[in-house]
Parts: structure tokens; C-alpha cells; sequence
């Protein structure tokens, strides 16, 4: 831990566009109900405002992945996450100050840019500057900040009206660029610019004084050097260089369709239009507690468990939980009585009627826990690690650019989501999203098997020599 002090430091510093990003995803959660009940004509939100209120940060999100293609190898890396900073700060700004619902719009839309931009950038710088044998504990130091950005807007939310919630969000920005602006950029970037005397220094004040980093540099060069023209679209056709965009680009996807986003956005909903024991609120409070733990604990193993390990117990965990959940809806009691506006549904299950159910027992706690089950199988898995893996097996001429499509695919797939669930929930019901999911989280499990690579312990040198030799297992 005092030999990669610095380390810790600079990834800190990056972190916080996480925190940011967090608290910026889960703003709508307070904000909403006090909107949908406000005084002032112009920022009262109809069902369908409150909708887009919600939505628009995903397509923002979409937006800062599809730049980051162009920044994250224009800018670099950490220029590009102090960037982020800007359109950051003035969402915030917007809604703060909102007179109308364009302001409040564009102020989501602006934070979800600099949501998307960050988290292409993020992994990538955070992977560069560490050494094997952290790399995957601080690679999942961004999903972790994200998870405590999300639970103090929560907090934040009981004690201050939603104007000064906008306000509070301006001080990890601020305090994100003042720290980078004392941090080095990645010394794998400034090598590929032909800037090897700041490289150097890079790597050494990275490293600590009493580092010998001469071998880690000369490899870092030589990769960089074999790699010093820019990908052309005839040698992205080469194995060695889509393979692993391709594995990437697929972890993304199969992440969202696990029902993350939908379940995590519509959380308190679901425990709205299920029997449960406790209140929606307090469930929904709960989860997110758990969730914080167990992305700590993905933190802490993931360099001992390694990561197709973790993979395969998240992947395992929300199958049955999501398939737990989907029978608990389809057989289980239903709620005493009509939730309002607040459930998904808007008719019972199947358009049929059911029978009220008994008082809640036990059986209730069913919910809460395939909840707490399901977010902490994502937490510990295919949370961090598909982040993590992301910024390990890209090639580092397609590493800029392949990160922030594998961003733009993600939140297209939030969005598309995020605005369908509601839809099959009323169409078919509650339980047919979640089957679904449960059979995503199948395949996942046989993706990671056939398709993803072991990278613990391993340089990024190495995971791209792996690459390029064609191998399928490191033990080879």
C-alpha cells in the first residue's frame, strides 16, 4: 500500500468523476415526486415529463461514450476526464437555477454526457497507471464511487430541497479537476505521442522514488513503439484486434440485459407492485446498502478470486435470483391492496383477477431478498469486472475509440430498456422481464467460459501479447 501510495492517489482523483456520475444517474429519485407535486406551473412534470426527466440522462450518457471515441486519443485520457468537468458543472447549474422543464432537460442531459464520457475514460486511465498486482482492486474503485455517489444523493435527499441537492453535486467536480490538475497523465498515452522524457517522469512519480522502473518503461515502449500508426479499418479485421473489442463490446451488452438499469431505475416500483413485508422505501434503501458492500468486497478479491471466477458466482447469483423473483410473481400472494401510480402494473397479472392475499408473512421477504441476492451477485461480477476487463484486453491503438463505443452500446441498451420495461410489465407482466433476464444471466454464464480470459496478475503487455498470439488460455 506505500509503494503504490501515489497510485492511490491518482486514481482517487479520476474516482470522483465516478462519484459525480453516480450521484447524477439516481438525481431524478427525490427530485421527481417533488416535481410532480411543485407549485410553479412551469416545473410541475406530468407521468410522461417525469419519463424524460429520467430517461434523457441515458442518451446523454450515449453521447459522452460516442466523444470519448474521439477525446480519450485526442485529449487523453486524464485531459479528457477534466473536461468532463465542464458540461458537469453546468448541468448542475441548469437545474439548480431551472425556471422550466427545457433547463431541467438539458441540465440531465449535460450531467448524463459527462456520465458517459467519464466512465469511457476513467477505466482506461485507471488501468494504465497501475500496477499488475492492484489493477484489479482499483479497477473496481470506479463502479464502488459510483454506488457512493448514488447513496449520498439518497442521503442528501432527506435533508435538502431539490435546488440544493443540483448545488451540492458542483463540489466533487470541483474537487475532481483540482486534484487531477497535480496528477500525471498515463505514461502509456504520452508515449504514444512521442513524449517519452514525460513519460518517464510519469511512470516514476507513479511509481515512488525508490521504484526501479526501468524494465516496466522499456516494455511499455516497446508495445508502444509496434503499435505507433494509427488502426486502419484493414487491420482491424486482424483477430488479435477485434477479438478482444468484440469480447468487450459483448460483456457490455450482456451487463445491461441482465436487467441492471431497469431494476435499479423502477427498484422501489417493483416492491410497490409485489407483497412485501417491509415498506418499498425502507427495501429499497436496503439494496442499495448491499449494494455498496458488495462492490467493496469485488474490490478486495478480485485480485485473489481473479476475475472468470467472480464472473461466473455473479452471473450465477442473478440468474437465480432473477428467476426467483419471476416466480414469486407469477405464484406468489399479491399485494392487500392497489399501489396508485406508484407500481408498474396497471392491471393484475395476466388481465385476470387474483385473489387478495392474506396478511404478509414470511413469504414476502421473498422480494427483498432475491433483490439483495441479485444486486449482490452484479456488484461483485459483471459490475466491475466488464469495466475493468474493458480497459485490460482493448489494444491500445483501438483503446480510446473501442471504450467509448463499448459506452455508446451500453447506454443505447439502458435507454432502450429503461423504456421498454414498463411497457412488457403492462403488456405481459411483471414476471416476463424477469425470465428473460434470468435467461440473459444463462448465457452470460457460458460467454464467460468459451469467451473471457483470465487477466489477473497479468501486465497489459501481456494481455495484448495473449491476444496476438492467438491463444485461448494464458496456461498455454
Amino acid at each position: 500500500a506505500l509503494q503504490n501510495k501515489r497510485v492511490f492517489l491518482a486514481t482517487f482523483a479520476a474516482v470522483l468523476g465516478n462519484f459525480s456520475f453516480g450521484y447524477a444517474l439516481v438525481y431524478t429519485s427525490p427530485v421527481i415526486p417533488a416535481l410532480e407535486h411543485s407549485l410553479d406551473p412551469n416545473l410541475s412534470l406530468t407521468k410522461a415529463q417525469a419519463s424524460w426527466f429520467g430517461s434523457v440522462f441515458t442518451l446523454g450518457a450515449a453521447a459522452g461514450g460516442l466523444s470519448a471515441m474521439v477525446l480519450n486519443d485526442l485529449l487523453g485520457r486524464k485531459l479528457s476526464i477534466m473536461f468532463s468537468a465542464v458540461p458537469s458543472a453546468a448541468g448542475y447549474a441548469l437545474m439548480a437555477g431551472a425556471h422550466g422543464l427545457w433547463m431541467l432537460l438539458l441540465g440531465r442531459m449535460l450531467t448524463g454526457f459527462a456520465g458517459g464520457l467519464t466512465a469511457a475514460c476513467i477505466p482506461v486511465y485507471v488501468s494504465e497507471i497501475a500496477p499488475a498486482g492492484v489493477r484489479g482492486a482499483l479497477g473496481a474503485t470506479p463502479q464502488l464511487m459510483s454506488v457512493f455517489g448514488s447513496l449520498s444523493l439518497y442521503a442528501l435527499g432527506l435533508l435538502l430541497p431539490w435546488r440544493w441537492l443540483a448545488v451540492a453535486g458542483e463540489g466533487p467536480v470541483l474537487v475532481m479537476i483540482l486534484l487531477l490538475g497535480f496528477m500525471p497523465s498515463s505514461p502509456r498515452f504520452l508515449l504514444s505521442r512521442g513524449r517519452d522524457s514525460e513519460a518517464l517522469q510519469a511512470l516514476a512519480w507513479l511509481r515512488g522514488a525508490d521504484a526501479d522502473i526501468r524494465r516496466e518503461f522499456q516494455q511499455i515502449q516497446d508495445n508502444v513503439r509496434t503499435q505507433s500508426s494509427h488502426l486502419s479499418w484493414a487491420e482491424a479485421r486482424d483477430p488479435h484486434i477485434y477479438r478482444p473489442i468484440v469480447i468487450a463490446l459483448l460483456m457490455r451488452f450482456l451487463q445491461q440485459l441482465t436487467g441492471i438499469t431497469p431494476i435499479l431505475v423502477y427498484l422501489q416500483s417493483i416492491f410497490d407492485s409485489t407483497a412485501v413485508l417491509l415498506p418499498p422505501e425502507d427495501d429499497a434503501a436496503i439494496v442499495g446498502a448491499v449494494r455498496l458492500l458488495s462492490v467493496l468486497i469485488a474490490a478486495l478479491t478480485m485480485d485473489l478470486a481473479g476475475r472468470k471466477a467472480l464472473l461466473f458466482v455473479s452471473a450465477a447469483s442473478m440468474f437465480a435470483a432473477n428467476l426467483t423473483l419471476g416466480l414469486y410473481v407469477h405464484f406468489g400472494p399479491k399485494p392487500l391492496a392497489p399501489n396508485g401510480t406508484m407500481g408498474l402494473e396497471a392491471v393484475p397479472l395476466g388481465g385476470t383477477e387474483q385473489p387478495l392475499a392474506t396478511p404478509p408473512g414470511y413469504l414476502t421477504l421473498v422480494p427483498l431478498l432475491a433483490s439483495m441476492l441479485f444486486i449482490m451477485g452484479y456488484a461483485v461480477g459483471w459490475g466491475p469486472i466488464t469495466w475493468l476487463l474493458m480497459s485490460e484486453i482493448l489494444p491500445l491503438r483501438a483503446r480510446g475509440a473501442a471504450s467509448g463505443l463499448c459506452v455508446l452500446l451500453s447506454w443505447l441498451t439502458a435507454f432502450a430498456l429503461t423504456e421498454s420495461f414498463p411497457l412488457l410489465v403492462n403488456a405481459f407482466g411483471l414476471q416476463v422481464p424477469f425470465f428473460f433476464f434470468a435467461a440473459v444471466c444463462s448465457v452470460n454464464l457460458a460467454f464467460t467460459s468459451c469467451c473471457v480470459p483470465e487477466t489477473k496478475g497479468r501486465s497489459l503487455e501481456q494481455i495484448e501479447s495473449f491476444f496476438r498470439s492467438g491463444r485461448r488460455s494464458f496456461l498455454r
